[in-house]
């Protein structure tokens, strides 16, 4: 057997009873998740800024979507660079760090005099949103106490789909109170500088993960954090168990690019970042981002369209709140499968409904309905588990590393979405679009059913044992 399993496989963890600790552990996700809510904010928000934005700052149809487009990008490479900081400097220290850099990109977007100042502080906040996608994850898994971990890596998805729906309601609320002005959505934009400083000031009073301490050599100051966030008796044990599996990472000497050499790592590298495009591929994003235009070509007039788009905002944060409640109750595969055969067979429902319904005053709302549909199981299931998985699956000492890698990629299938959902939509039709899109559903049930691994009811030292054994 495995040296790293049996070492890891010892007498069950005491249970963490409740105490003045378990409300400290609140206010600590409470505190990092203002990350996600950032990450959903900055990402919603161009929905409505963009239409004053192109008035007032002159912008092509070219520079439009460059503008609205580039914070994509930087979020691909600040899920990388935030991946790789967090292992070097810790996770507590990159969210502060970030939530500077999100006050930065904000305020240099909001007094922005022109689309190219616009995109470079764009590009700046997406470096900013991609740090946390890949940090703030990681740092719940690895200060919540594994019978709870599940609920509490997803309370990061339930702030990016709040953040998402806040800025359709405070952009609604904005452009009805000063529409008239042309710099109105220097408003809508400048908002997200109240939860960066919230951010920052609350990151000040957190522990450090105590799982990075204890890879760093620092037991002391790791007891310490879970001291602050278990009861006693727990605190030692779980920390018996991060110290020893710290120094078997530390004799692998583990850590970088060239733990992708390693097969076991690599393929969970691979399995990680197949998972993200798959999410990505779902189509959740053409929602989220063209939602408004896909009801109008459905049949909707422009202002139905934009009242009938509310909905997918609320829906979405709806899922999300039915997912946490579900997803310590069933394994991660199950839930996963249930959810890309779900999705799947609300693609099928759309796209039958385009192509085989008569032009009848009620198509366009059946359509909403499975549009809606999609995004509430969507959203319950693999929207929250692709970023717990990924938060769960790796080795401790490349945990963000790997992250960042996966987050990355995320990312760019991200930006193909993005890019690709208009076009496509206008050569095929909304049918054939969403046709493709249950194609894709299928191949992901395939690839959760072969490839994924089981997480659940495992503290993360048992996963990377296991899968370490596996080989």
């Amino acid at each position: 057997m495995n040296r790293a399993r049996t070492s890891v496989q010892h007498t069950p963890l005491p249970p963490d009873q409740p105490g003045p600790h378990s409300r400290r552990l609140g206010v600590v996700a409470f505190v990092a998740t203002f990350g996600g809510l950032l990450f959903g904010y900055d990402t919603g928000v161009i929905n409505g800024a963009v239409d004053p934005m192109k008035v007032d700052l002159g912008l092509s149809p070219v520079t439009e979507g460059f503008v609205v487009s580039i914070l994509i990008f930087g979020a691909a490479f600040g899920a990388v660079l935030g991946g790789r900081l967090a292992d070097r400097y810790g996770r507590r220290h990159n969210l502060l760090v970030l939530s500077a850099v999100f006050l930065v990109g904000t305020i240099g977007s909001a007094v922005a005099p022109s689309w190219q100042v616009l995109a470079l502080f764009r590009f700046v906040l997406g470096v900013a949103v991609g740090g946390a996608s890949a940090t703030v994850p990681v740092y719940l898994a690895e200060v919540a106490p594994v019978e709870r971990r599940g609920s509490f890596v997803t309370r990061n998805e339930i702030m990016i789909v709040s953040g998402q729906f806040a800025a359709f309601v405070i952009n609604a609320v904005i452009l009805n109170a000063w529409g008239q002005h042309p710099v109105v959505w220097r408003y809508m934009l400048v908002i997200a500088a109240l939860p960066a400083i919230g951010l920052f000031v609350g990151m000040l009073g957190v522990p450090e993960s105590p799982r990075w301490l204890s890879a760093r050599g620092r037991d002391e100051d790791a007891l310490g954090a879970l001291r602050q966030l278990r009861s006693a008796q727990r605190a030692e044990a779980e920390l018996a168990e991060v110290r020893e599996l710290a120094e078997e990472e530390r004799k692998a000497r583990t850590g970088g690019w060239f733990d992708l050499a390693v097969p076991w790592i690599r393929r969970l590298v691979v399995i990680g970042a197949v998972l993200g495009v798959f999410q990505q591929f779902t189509g959740i994003n053409s929602i989220m981002y063209y939602g408004t235009q896909l009801l109008q070509t459905a049949g909707f007039s422009s202002n139905g369209a934009i009242i009938a788009n509310t909905a997918n905002g609320l829906f979405s944060l709806l899922g999300i709140t039915v997912g946490i409640m579900l997803i310590n109750k069933i394994n991660r595969r199950t839930m996963l499968l249930g959810g890309f055969a779900l999705v799947t067979a609300f693609h099928l429902l759309v796209g039958a409904s385009a192509m085989f319904m008569p032009a009848v005053p009620a198509k366009p709302y059946i359509i909403l309905v499975f549009v809606v549909a999609f995004v509430f199981a969507m959203q319950g299931t693999l929207g929250p588990l692709t970023w717990l998985l990924l938060s769960e699956i790796f080795p401790l000492k490349i945990r963000s590393f790997a992250m960042g890698l996966c987050v990355f990629v995320l990312w760019m299938a991200d930006a193909g979405v993005t890019f690709g959902f208009p076009p496509v939509v206008a050569a095929l039709g909304i049918a054939p679009t969403f046709f493709l899109f249950a194609g894709i559903g299928v191949l992901g049930i395939i690839f959760v059913a072969t490839m994924v691994p089981e997480t659940r009811g495992k503290t993360l030292e048992e996963v990377e044992a296991e899968l370490r054994g596996r080989r």
